[in-house]
């Protein structure tokens, strides 16, 4: 990914989050906003890769099921990583 994509990533999550943020503040309980962005994450992969009128074929479900995969891993490291930096260190 490029610096500027990197950045235009950065941007639109945030604004996706800060739009999930405001759906849970309205009322829409958080279970609810978590499905309803992972089923637009999928509408939209499915739009991005086949196009309006098509699909996936097992394959590309399988792809995008990875993808989807590798994100949450690196998610969950990353928040290791800060919760580990932010702990008081112990002096032995």
């Amino acid at each position: 990914m490029s610096e500027s994509d990197s950045e235009n990533h950065l941007q639109c999550m945030e604004r996706f989050i800060e739009l999930a943020n405001t759906m849970k503040n309205d009322g829409v309980p958080t279970r609810v906003v978590s499905a309803a962005l992972m089923t637009a994450s999928g509408v939209y992969a499915t739009y991005s890769v086949a196009g309006n009128s098509g699909g996936l074929n097992p394959s590309g479900v399988e792809k995008v099921a990875a993808a989807y995969k590798q994100n949450l891993e690196n998610i969950q490291r990353a928040k290791r990583e800060e919760a580990q930096a932010a702990a008081p260190q112990s002096n032995s």
